[in-house]
């Protein structure tokens, strides 16, 4: 048997945005009623801040997949065979939507049997999420990269809009079960594009590398880009993980958020990816990443005066509500993981790519917990007023990082 790999014959890129779209969509329906919708449920069940922080283990999953990655990607393309990545994406996803079903079933405000479940739903999405994101770099050629990357950030901003926004308004309408099941619903709905699309007709074909953690490590770009992506989600999500029970205490409802949630992910986050792109093209990832920062640090001080002052007019604080977990975070992301895709080996995406991801979940974890803890004992001021200074000092570390390889 030859071990020479066949040229690589791409699929219909439109084709592929369409169903990578969906199953972003759908994984972004389950963070956002993990992280957006549910917070904001429990605080108006009255839990504390430092309980509601707890939520942040369910990212555990999330900051772990590289571990397990290579067994993934080593499944998924079997030295002789056909790509593998319909069958792990579509079993995954059929266990999520049961997932979701089940909490719907469960009290939230009996809050650890629903920490549980979502933990068990996150540890399979995310293994699905390494499917996903591996055949999208193997499948889609370089020039089609920037397009793929918006499908993923626009996606998860859709995503967060039914999962944190329209959750919420359902949750206000016709209650906590009936939301639930509804999410499940959505999530398997947005699964079948990728099921029936170009993934489940793949052809046989032989391969001779073998997915390793070794590879990727030994890659200086991808240990620079570790780090480039621990700072940049320190300074972009830190001081935004109390966003929610913060409007809360500021006297807003749950229809209200949702909607804010909805709106902002729905229009100004995908707007947001769209603008990302174009900046990336226009200024490079370096002068768009630096601006995204500096840019988020001035909307944190807003916030940071809102909740010091309490006389900021409301449709103020919901627009700096919206622009900084909207629009500046989708532009940034785009540009940062626009470059993520570029330094990826099409041998072994999913590995490489998985990488990065874990550190936004390691970081994302460490923000969360400690983020709700601080918040309960120091107040919002103090986590808005925090991350502000964060951004701005990672401006240049993260600009030296994305340097470019010799």
């Amino acid at each position: 048997m030859s071990t020479t790999e066949a040229p690589v014959q791409f699929p219909s890129p439109v084709a592929i945005f369409i169903a990578i779209g969906g199953v972003y969509i759908a994984q972004s329906v389950i963070g956002g009623v993990t992280m957006l919708g549910l917070p904001a449920v429990l605080r108006q069940e009255g839990l504390p801040l430092d309980q509601i922080g707890l939520l942040y283990l369910t990212v555990l999953p999330w900051a772990l997949k590289f571990l397990w990655s290579p067994y993934i990607e080593r499944f998924r393309l079997p030295a002789a065979g056909r790509n593998r990545s319909n069958v792990i994406v579509l079993s995954g996803n059929l266990i999520c939507v049961a997932g979701i079903a089940l909490v719907g079933l469960l009290n939230p405000g009996v809050l650890l049997p629903v920490i549980a479940c979502l933990a068990l739903v996150a540890l399979v999405a995310s293994t699905v999420d390494i499917a996903c994101d591996g055949y999208a770099v193997e499948n889609l050629a370089k020039r089609h990269h920037g397009w793929g990357n918006a499908a993923q950030v626009g996606g998860s901003y859709l995503g967060s809009a039914i999962g944190g926004g329209l959750f919420l308004v359902l949750v206000d309408w016709i209650g906590w079960h009936y939301a639930c099941f509804a999410m499940a619903a959505a999530i398997l709905a947005l699964s079948l594009p990728f099921s029936l699309g170009p993934a489940a007709k793949e052809e046989e074909r032989q391969r001779s590398h073998t997915p390793s953690l070794a590879a990727t490590v030994r890659r200086p770009e991808i240990r620079r880009g570790m780090i480039a992506t621990a700072l940049f989600v320190a300074a972009q999500k830190w001081g935004l993980s109390m966003l929610g029970p913060f409007l809360i205490d500021q006297g807003l409802d749950l229809a209200t958020i949702g909607a804010l949630n909805g709106a902002g992910s729905m229009f100004v986050g995908l707007a947001g990816a769209l603008a990302g792109g174009a900046l990336v093209r226009i200024f490079g990832v370096r002068a768009v990443i630096a601006g995204a920062l500096v840019t988020q640090a001035a909307l944190l001080l807003g916030l940071a005066y809102a909740g010091l002052t309490g006389d900021m007019p409301r449709h103020l604080m919901l627009a700096i509500a919206i622009a900084s977990s909207s629009g500046i975070m989708s532009i940034g992301f785009v540009a940062l993981y626009a470059q993520f895709m570029d330094w990826s080996d099409p041998k072994q995406a999913g590995v490489d790519f998985t990488v990065f991801q874990c550190m936004d979940g390691i970081v994302s974890i460490a923000g969360g917990l400690g983020a709700g803890w601080l918040a309960e004992r120091l107040g919002y001021v103090s986590i808005f007023a925090g991350a502000s200074g964060i951004c701005l000092a990672a401006v240049v570390p993260i600009f030296l990082l994305l340097r470019r390889t010799p």
